[in-house]
C-alpha cells in the first residue's frame, strides 16, 4: 500500500498537505513514531533523500538505542513506521493549533491503516497534542496527561490496548546537542523496540 495514495483519497484537493510517499505492507508494522511536523523541503523528510535532515538525527537515536539501522527502510523492516503529526510545513516559529487540526483527519486515517500496532511513540509536544485531539474526539478525554514529558516517561499509558510512549522531538539538530534529551529519546526508542519484539 502507498501511504500517500491512501491519504490523497480523503484529501479535499488541498495541495499544501504532504504525505509519506512510501510503499508499506501495513500488517508488518508494530510501532508508529509520530514526529511533530513535515519539513519545508520534502527531500528532508524521513522518506525523502537517503541523507535527509530528518534521518540525520533519527539514525543516531536508533543506534544509541542499540538498533543498528542505516536507513528508513531498515527502520520499516524492523516493523516501525515514522510519520509527522502535522502534514503542512510551518510558516512561523511555533506550530499553530490550526495546522494541527487541519492535519488531524489525515493522521487519524493514517494510524488506522496499521492493524497490528502495539506501540505509538509521540515524539514531542505537537505529537502529544495531536494524539490527544484524536483520543478526545473518540473518548471525550485526553490519553496523555498534560504534564511534562520527563514526568510521563515511565508511566504506562494505553489507548485502545496500544501502549503510548511520550518522548522528545527526534528531528532538528538541537536533539544532537541536548545530550540529556538525546539519551532519554534513545532510551524510549529502546523501550518501544523491546515492546514490539
Amino acid at each position: 500500500m502507498n501511504i500517500q495514495q491512501e491519504l490523497q483519497l480523503i484529501s479535499q484537493s488541498e495541495t499544501n498537505l504532504r504525505f509519506n510517499d512510501v510503499e508499506i505492507a501495513p500488517e508488518t508494522i508494530r510501532a508508529i513514531m509520530i514526529n511533530e511536523i513535515v519539513p519545508s523541503c520534502p527531500e528532508d523528510d524521513f522518506y525523502g533523500k537517503p541523507d535527509s535532515a530528518y534521518m540525520s538525527t533519527t539514525i543516531p537515536l536508533f543506534r544509541k538505542a542499540g538498533i543498528e539501522v542505516d536507513s528508513v527502510l531498515d527502520i520499516l523492516n524492523n516493523g516501525i513506521y515514522i510519520t509527522n503529526a502535522v502534514k503542512i510545513p510551518k510558516t512561523e516559529y511555533a506550530v499553530s493549533k490550526e495546522s494541527i487540526e487541519e492535519s488531524l483527519p489525515y493522521l487519524e486515517r493514517e494510524l488506522a491503516l496499521f492493524p497490528n500496532v502495539k506501540v505509538v511513540m509521540l515524539m514531542g509536544d505537537v505529537a502529544k497534542k495531536a494524539f490527544n485531539l484524536i483520543s478526545r474526539k473518540a473518548t471525550g478525554k485526553n490519553t496523555v496527561p498534560g504534564i511534562s514529558t520527563y514526568k510521563l516517561r515511565n508511566t504506562e499509558i494505553f489507548y485502545n490496548g496500544i501502549r503510548i510512549l511520550p518522548s522528545y522531538i527526534m528531528t532538528g539538530q538541537n536533539i544532537l546537542i541536548e545530550k540529556s534529551k538525546f539519551k532519554m529519546a534513545s532510551e524510549d526508542i529502546a523501550t518501544m523496540y523491546r515492546l514490539i519484539r
